[in-house]
């Protein structure tokens, strides 16, 4: 385990010490009644517990979550090194486990902050790479470009953004963190991040562009109907167009309402049902036009020739995106997308390569053709895989060429937890490494030559 403050302390005194996304932190039963209730005044402590992912700054390598703490590690003996506070370098309340990584080490993300006007905003930051002078990276970093935030005390949940050769997009729910009940109910009455989590009904979903050199925000008013998202597949530009795919859940409630422990612990017959009335998943491509004029009101403004979706200026000047949708089924979710992304990300691809999600439950490994449609698929009984990692074959050719890795739990088999290697071209098992022990289910990770 990586030894961060909620770990360590969590193992130390034998209770959740620092509250975390879904759990509250348990009083120390040591205090009395009125020593426990004080404690709850004492403001947000923020998690440090990195379970999302991993990638690299420089040639270090950090494990993260969703806050301002990312914690270094070494990968080879996977020791704990340190834990650093993004604040003490940027103006961000905290970034994504979602940055995209160029070829040269510089790593982008995204996170929420205190904007002009004393308003919410979001932030573009942007870390350098490895430095000649092997300084640090992070002490380095610096803010690129701020998008706007709809709701002055209310930022959207941002879990991923897009980028493209030339572009940011950022995609901005009706999914809202409702920052005064974060500030006050949690610390007076002990609420989790849960709890703080809201969704403005009349919003839809919101667009926004910017420039990356120089960082500048494209002041056009992009809008479509309301969904959930979590994760963006690969964003790229095309003849005046930035195209945009993404892992979408139609409509405006958040999806983990319906992820509580209890509701999985369920029996299967009530899991589908608690799926039946969830939001439903879709692969979608949005399509956003960069030339525009006045003079085009309700024209669709999409002229590629390979994709269905549109874009309608209104008369006020808003300009409505309608999607095309790539993938979907009933309550089949295509989620934890992975794609060649060191030779295609932020360009034109074919491929795809996703977790599919069976009323929630991950249940087989999907290879998306976002051109023609096409699907393969990975599955075994009693099977339940995690995020697929592609790994480009050395000196391969086409854009499939490769495996993709994934962690795979067997709860009944006798030895329940293996790494599966698959062939990315059809899905194929290549080769599996077994061990006789349970293997968490993971979240995010990436492949270290």
């Amino acid at each position: 385990f990586v030894k961060t403050d909620a770990y360590v302390r969590a193992i130390t005194e034998k209770r959740v010490v620092i509250t975390e996304f879904g759990t509250c932190a348990y009083p120390d039963p040591c205090k009395n009644i009125f020593s426990r209730f004080f404690s709850y005044f004492k403001g947000v402590e923020i998690t440090d517990n990195c379970l999302v992912n991993v990638y690299p700054v420089g040639e270090d390598y950090y494990a993260v979550t969703e806050t301002n703490y990312i914690t270094k590690v070494n990968p080879d003996t996977l020791e704990t090194l340190k834990k650093v506070d993004m604040c003490n370098f940027i103006n961000i309340n905290g970034v994504t486990a979602h940055p995209h990584i160029e070829r040269d080490g510089t790593v982008y993300n995204i996170g929420n902050c205190m904007g002009k006007g004393a308003t919410l905003a979001y932030n573009i930051v942007r870390i350098p790479p490895t430095q000649k002078d092997k300084s640090d990276p992070i002490e380095k970093s610096k803010v690129v470009v701020q998008f706007p935030s709809a709701e002055r005390f209310k930022p959207a949940y941002v879990h991923s953004f897009g980028m493209s050769e030339n572009y940011f997009v950022f995609v901005e729910t009706p999914v809202k963190i409702n920052l005064l009940k974060f500030l006050s109910a949690w610390s007076i009455r002990g609420s989790n991040y849960m709890d703080c989590f809201e969704s403005n009904e009349s919003q839809g979903t919101l667009f926004h562009i910017a420039r990356k050199d120089p960082g500048e925000y494209i002041d056009h008013k992009f809008k479509s109907a309301a969904i959930g998202l979590f994760h963006h597949i690969n964003t790229y530009e095309d003849q005046g167009f930035i195209v945009v795919d993404l892992c979408a859940w139609k409509g405006f409630e958040f999806v983990y309402n319906y992820l509580w422990l209890a509701n999985l612990r369920s029996n299967w017959e009530e899991v589908k049902k608690a799926a039946m009335i969830a939001p439903q998943p879709e692969v979608r491509r949005y399509v956003i036009p960069l030339d525009i004029h006045k003079e085009e009101q309700g024209k669709n403004l999409i002229s590629l020739p390979y994709t269905t979706a549109t874009a309608v200026m209104h008369a006020d000047g808003t300009i409505w995106l309608e999607p095309e949708v790539l993938f979907s089924g009933p309550r089949q979710a295509f989620e934890f997308p992975q794609i060649n992304y060191e030779k295609f990300a932020g360009k034109n691809y074919t491929y795809a390569y996703g977790l599919g999600l069976n009323h929630f439950i991950p249940d087989r490994i999907v290879k998306l053709n976002v051109k023609t449609k096409e699907t393969w698929v990975w599955q075994e009984p009693d099977a339940y895989p995690s995020e697929p990692l592609f790994v480009q074959t050395p000196d391969g050719e086409d854009e499939d060429d490769g495996v993709l890795l994934t962690i795979v739990v067997a709860p009944g088999s006798h030895r329940p937890g293996y790494l599966l290697i698959l062939n990315a071209k059809d899905l194929s098992e290549i080769a599996r490494a077994e061990v006789e022990c349970i293997i968490p289910v993971t979240f995010h990770g990436m492949y270290k030559p």
